[in-house]
Formats: C-alpha cells, structure tokens, sequence
C-alpha cells in the first residue's frame, strides 16, 4: 500500500476521535424502529421531523430526543437547544 493511504488512515482515526469538533450535522434522514412502529425522522436547517403522532402536536418526541443524545456535540445550536419541555403545537 501507498504511504499516503497509510496518512490518510491516521487522520480518519483522529477525525473521528475529535469528532464532535470535526463535525456538524446539518441535514440528514433516518428510519427510527420504535417499539410500535418505524418511523421517518429527520434533520434539515435545524429543524427536525418525525413521522411519529406525538411529534405532530409537540413538535419533539422520543425519537427526535434519543437522536438528540446520540448526536450530542455533532449539531448545529438550533437543532441542539430543544432541551427542555416543549410546548404543544395547536394541530
């Protein structure tokens, strides 16, 4: 192999240590398997979605909150400030 293959290797191994300085989610899409059902989520200009019920009327729910945690230090503030109780959207 190419020393500069070996280089490239390295930096992936660094990056992904500093991970949460590297990098930032700004738009992505995932299929939730909740316990009932699975669920379309996603993440675009700060703003989640979810295919879920709950998520109509409050605009959060449990998946977008595990998505939250498992991507701590990896989104931009506006995805990651809906820490909190959120207030229910009238539908």
């Amino acid at each position: 192999m190419q020393s500069s293959w070996y280089g490239k290797v390295e930096k992936a191994h660094r990056y992904a240590a500093e991970r949460e300085s590297r990098i930032r989610f700004n738009t992505f899409a995932v299929t939730f398997h909740g316990d009932n059902d699975e669920h379309e989520v996603s993440l675009k200009d700060g703003a989640w979605h979810c295919s879920c019920h709950f998520f109509q009327g409050w605009q959060r729910c449990c998946h977008t909150m595990a998505l939250e945690q498992i991507l701590r230090g990896m989104l931009t503030e506006e995805a990651a400030e809906s820490g909190g109780v959120p207030t229910p959207v009238a539908v």
